[in-house]
């Protein structure tokens, strides 16, 4: 049978770790209702801005003024951006996000990586860690953002990435996080951020979308379509933010319980231990005085 001064100290050390993951269980869950009310507002605007964005593009094949955010070319040079989160104890929130970037790499971009083609930016310091020990080709990293996530923050990185994409460094950008479902659940999501995608056709469907553009064109085409990939990128941060919370609320939950789980054990472990010390005791005293009887 156990000691039982091993027991009670490993009774006390469970209940000081179910301490600290209940608080921050709570911390996550304070900081996830905040980001989420964020997100939930951001959406409805950022999608129907993206859809904007997609009819202008196709109204643009055939038009004479340039989409330098349009530009399809060969993607010879590549970039991905990896969004994780600063710490840890989020479950597999992290891991995902690693693995599905490794996947698309060996499957999509082996060649260009190959060539040295292929270059990683990393938001949030687990993804940027990670590959930095895997000698990968990476952009100065990024992890400040999430200490202080603004979108003037996101904004400015979003026009460095947009400006190396007009003057030709990247022929294709690729963003991989994970989106915000619920607390529980997030969906790991790869997608192409520029060059900015078309609408495929719809069958039956041949008629265009037509929009009435004031002062002109050319002037809503300059700001609504940078606008709205800053929309879109500031989008895909919050969206991993927001998840980063619930998944670490979420792993923080499921460590209580299991904390709750052990330390029950272990109480019926040492009361089954002291149990038979006692009956030990009962036992040898109850020995000795048969034996002076005798």
């Amino acid at each position: 049978m156990a000691n039982l001064k091993a027991i009670r100290i490993r009774i006390t050390s469970v209940k000081s770790t179910r301490q600290i993951t209940s608080a921050m269980k709570m911390v996550s869950a304070a900081k996830l209702r905040k980001a989420q009310d964020k997100i939930v507002r951001l959406r409805p605007y950022a999608n129907k801005l993206h859809e904007l964005l997609v009819d202008l593009s196709n109204s643009l094949s055939d038009s004479e003024v340039e989409n330098v955010y349009g530009r399809v070319s060969p993607p010879e040079k590549v970039l991905i951006i990896v969004i994780t989160s600063n710490r840890g104890l989020c479950g597999a929130f992290n891991a995902n996000v690693i693995k599905e970037t490794k996947r698309v790499i060996s499957e999509k971009y082996a060649d260009q990586f190959r060539k040295g083609n292929l270059q990683l930016l990393a938001i949030g310091k687990k993804g940027f860690d990670y590959f930095r020990k895997q000698k990968m080709n990476m952009l100065p990293e990024q992890n400040n953002l999430l200490h202080d996530l603004t979108f003037d923050n996101v904004n400015r990185v979003a026009e460095q990435i947009m400006n190396s994409f007009s003057i030709l460094e990247f022929d294709r950008v690729e963003l991989i996080y994970n989106q915000f479902k619920n607390a529980a659940v997030q969906n790991l999501t790869n997608e192409v951020f520029l060059p900015v995608e078309t609408a495929p056709a719809v069958k039956g469907n041949t008629t265009p979308t037509d929009y009435i553009y004031e002062p002109d064109k050319e002037e809503i085409i300059k700001e609504l379509i940078p606008k709205s990939l800053k929309i879109q990128f500031y989008k895909a941060v919050l969206d991993s933010f927001v998840a980063e919370h619930g998944a670490r609320m979420t792993a923080m939950h499921k460590a209580t319980d299991n904390a709750t789980g052990m330390i029950r054990d272990l109480t019926l472990l040492y009361n089954k231990a002291r149990q038979a010390t006692i009956t030990n005791q009962i036992l040898e005293v109850v020995s000795g005085a048969e034996a002076l009887r005798g």
